[in-house]
């Protein structure tokens, strides 16, 4: 059973309680759906129809039993070995600054050495468990959010689907830019040849739009900044190596590639904390050798 309390605190003039829930904490139809059948909502301690008007300041009470989530459980393998890097932590999220050269997840119930094995570690006689949100490549490091409960899996993944949570990363290209900013807007499919990568107009290509901005240029390599409007497989290795600017490091798109590490990393998020949509900049240190590969190419 999972329990959520938050008192009102937006502007929900001729708001119902359905709305409420739906528009403002983003809750899925399914979840309200139990929630109205079971009479597992109540205002201020009281059970009252979704029709029901709230008021700004009025305490919401939702009891979850367990059946209305698409998983339910954490079967992640604790994992102790490595330390995790948490960058923010509250009672429903936390955000980690994923290193390079590790799985964001198992791909079978008994491997560890992932990321989600090392955050259950962490959890571990402690009352969360570690959901997945989101995904980062192996080679990629930077900010990933991983939740503590499944009730807020669907929230965090539609406020990642609505932009609303934003994420910005830093790359070291190979090549020097001509624009200082700009966009890049080309589909991306399976690639026909490599079931590992994607490819421009590939297979079942889905739009992608990627925004860069360049930080500094250097002797033969360009330092960029880049928001994702859309979050497909690889988007950003398969953008800047169409343009001619694959990101150093990288096995799979950089045909220049030489044994190093791939120069991606998710630096900035603008997470957005369910129920009470507070927005935060959340920063993930870049790693050393970013900055070691930086002063070797000025």
């Amino acid at each position: 059973m999972f329990k959520i309390e938050r008192y009102v605190n937006d502007d929900v003039e001729n708001m119902t309680l359905r709305e409420f829930l739906s528009q403002k904490w983003l809750l899925p139809r399914r979840f309200v759906h139990y929630l109205r059948i079971r009479e597992n909502v109540k205002v201020d301690g009281v059970y009252v129809p979704m029709n029901f008007p709230v008021k700004s300041q009025q305490k919401i009470s939702l009891v979850f039993d367990g059946d209305e989530f698409r998983t339910l459980t954490s079967n992640y393998i604790p994992d102790k070995s490595k330390k995790v890097p948490v960058i923010y932590e509250d009672e429903n999220l936390l955000v980690v600054n994923k290193f390079s050269g590790i799985k964001s997840h198992p791909n079978n119930p008994l491997e560890k050495g992932t990321l989600m094995n090392y955050v259950a570690g962490y959890l571990e006689n402690t009352e969360s468990n570690p959901y997945m949100v989101h995904r980062l490549d192996k080679l990629t490091s930077g900010a990933m959010i991983i939740a503590k409960n499944p009730i807020v899996v669907p929230i965090l993944t539609r406020l990642i689907s609505m932009n609303k949570i934003k994420r910005e990363y830093l790359a070291i290209v190979e090549g020097k830019f001509i624009n200082d900013a700009g966009e890049i807007n080309v589909p991306i499919g399976k690639d026909p040849e490599d079931k590992r990568k994607r490819k421009v107009n590939g297979i079942d290509a889905l739009s992608a739009l990627t925004y860069y901005k360049v930080i500094g240029r250097f002797k033969d390599k360009t330092l960029v900044s880049l928001k994702l409007k859309t979050g497909r497989t690889h988007q950003l290795r398969v953008h800047l190596a169409y343009i001619g600017h694959p990101i150093v490091g990288d096995v799979l798109y950089n045909k220049d590639y030489k044994d190093e590490p791939l120069m991606l990393h998710g630096y900035k998020q603008k997470l957005v904390l369910p129920f009470s949509m507070k927005e935060m900049d959340i920063l993930a240190p870049t790693p050393n050798y970013f900055k070691k590969y930086l002063s070797m190419h000025k």
